[in-house]
């Protein structure tokens, strides 16, 4: 093989890897999966209350899934339509997940509820994956009553920078962990080093005796991942570090004082 046989195939074998690299590349990002969802029809003062509570997830690693779009129809015992409702759902993180609730007022007996949902549009996230730190909820207290299931609690968030506005969504589980319902709420202008009450009362369990356990998140709100990646570019705050307690080591376990003439690091 001559000097300029082998320049040409060095050439073409490393147009080929750009090629399939930029195939690899290019590859179609995964739609959004619904995990789990459950819908409940209770009869209530007024009309009868259908609520939806369900789980989507995002298993690609570096793109936000945006505008998502839930449509609930809940239909009679004839097949009329009662109920048609189109609800925003919030940005799906990278690699994450997206519990919703909601519930709407049908005056009309509906009799099944069907949930369809419109695909994401994708963004590619500007941090990586660790940068989207979850939001703390602390100090929850629940409490069965006769007219729904109280959820109360603390959210705060991680970030230098204030969260205009978080969604909080309590997801309802049996003693198997079976999805039974949920509910929402909001709470503005949390500041970093706060905390913020939020309260919720969810009514869509009929049976509230089955409630075993009440799973508790909070996102940022809106359809956009605007919202989420200015808090993270903001930076996040530093760890709480505890003042050890006990007294120091007279030496460092492990170590050895090293001889004059050892150069070792």
């Amino acid at each position: 093989m001559t000097h300029s046989t082998r320049i040409v195939s060095a050439l073409a074998l490393l147009l080929l890897v750009g090629c399939s690299s930029s195939e690899e590349q290019a590859a179609p990002l995964r739609p959004l999966a619904v995990a789990e969802q459950v819908s409940s029809i209770l009869k209530k003062d007024g009309g009868y209350v259908v609520n939806w509570a369900g789980v989507l997830t995002n298993s690609n690693p570096w793109h936000f899934g945006e505008h998502v779009v839930a449509t609930v129809i809940a239909k009679d015992a004839a097949g009329k339509e009662v109920v048609r409702l189109e609800q925003p759902l919030d940005a799906v993180p990278p690699a994450g997940s997206l519990p919703f609730s909601g519930e709407v007022v049908a005056s009309e007996k509906p009799s099944q509820v069907s949930i369809d949902y419109r695909p994401a549009e994708w963004r590619q996230a500007a941090r990586i994956v660790s940068a989207f730190q979850p939001f703390p909820i602390s100090d929850v207290m629940t409490v069965r009553r006769n007219d729904g299931y109280l959820v109360v609690g603390y959210v705060s968030s991680p970030y230098r920078l204030p969260a205009g506005s978080l969604a909080v969504t309590a997801l309802l589980r049996d003693k198997q962990g079976k999805l039974l319902g949920g509910g929402s709420t909001f709470v503005d202008d949390v500041r970093p080093k706060d905390t913020r009450r939020f309260i919720m009362n969810i009514e869509s369990v009929a049976d509230t005796g089955k409630i075993a356990k009440a799973e508790l998140t909070a996102r940022t709100w809106g359809s956009s991942s605007r919202p989420y990646e200015q808090l993270a570019l903001g930076g996040s705050l530093p760890t709480r570090m505890v003042k050890p307690t006990t007294a120091a080591f007279l030496k460092d376990r492990g170590r050895y004082a090293a001889s004059a003439g050892d150069a070792r690091p």
